[in-house]
């Protein structure tokens, strides 16, 4: 089976998959769609280069490459970004079991803000989040589901144990702990994004998701956030 993570930046979207990979039945795919969305959007972020040398860049051989981990894996976790879905094919999901990584955008714009100065409605991926929603909740084979990192982060024992039990694959206690540092299956962007994860072994509330919202920001934040209750209303209870 395949489980899709779709999620905005400068969510614990890198901690979930880092959970996923402490599994023994489960391989993890980090941002497989990031080398296609940098040659389609035109947007600059660190490190552009290195990643579309780093990985496939058509949109096919992307899907192919994934798919076929299911011969030999039980599991495969993709953590996909929402915005690096826009203008794609969105029907290899129907047959996955897609799980919505959601966070309060004045959270996520301002850890966002911290790497691009000024973001857009297309950086965050808050809108996507709404329209691949809708498009699973009427196409998909299973109902997606939603997870709030902020609720997940008060209780990950409990909100692994529901997700888990949504996705219809059993618990393991291996998930809420890692080692420190990077995992082999980051992309070559993790030394740009992924500094917090690499620092900590397990799920935690950073003291830097209290920062303000800077000025600059927000229309966005203002912009996002019905987007944002939409999805809520349909989130994991934890």
């Amino acid at each position: 089976m395949i489980i899709n993570l779709i999620s905005g930046p400068r969510n614990i979207s890198t901690a979930l998959m880092y959970a996923f990979a402490q599994r023994d039945d489960t391989q993890v795919v980090d941002e497989p769609f990031y080398a296609n969305y940098l040659t389609n959007s035109k947007v600059e972020h660190p490190g552009k280069s290195d990643i579309m040398k780093s990985m496939p860049i058509e949109e096919q051989e992307i899907v192919k490459s994934f798919m076929n981990l299911v011969d030999h894996h039980r599991i495969v976790f993709l953590k996909n970004m929402a915005h690096h879905q826009h203008g794609l094919d969105w029907s290899y999901m129907k047959t996955l079991k897609n799980l919505f990584l959601i966070r309060n955008p004045k959270q996520l714009i301002a850890s966002f803000a911290q790497v691009i100065p000024n973001p857009t409605m297309q950086d965050i991926g808050i809108e996507e989040e709404v329209e691949l929603f809708e498009y699973l909740t009427e196409h998909g084979s299973h109902m997606p589901i939603i997870v709030d990192s902020n609720d997940l982060l008060k209780n990950p024992k409990e909100g692994l144990e529901k997700v888990c039990s949504q996705l219809e694959i059993p618990f393991s206690q291996e998930m809420l702990n890692w080692d420190k540092g990077g995992i082999p299956e980051d992309g070559v962007w993790a030394k740009y994004w992924y500094k917090n994860v690499h620092n900590s072994t397990s799920f935690k509330k950073q003291s830097s998701s209290e920062r303000p919202l800077p000025e600059n920001c927000r229309t966005l934040y203002e912009q996002s956030l019905p987007y944002y209750n939409k999805l809520k209303t349909h989130s994991l209870s934890i």
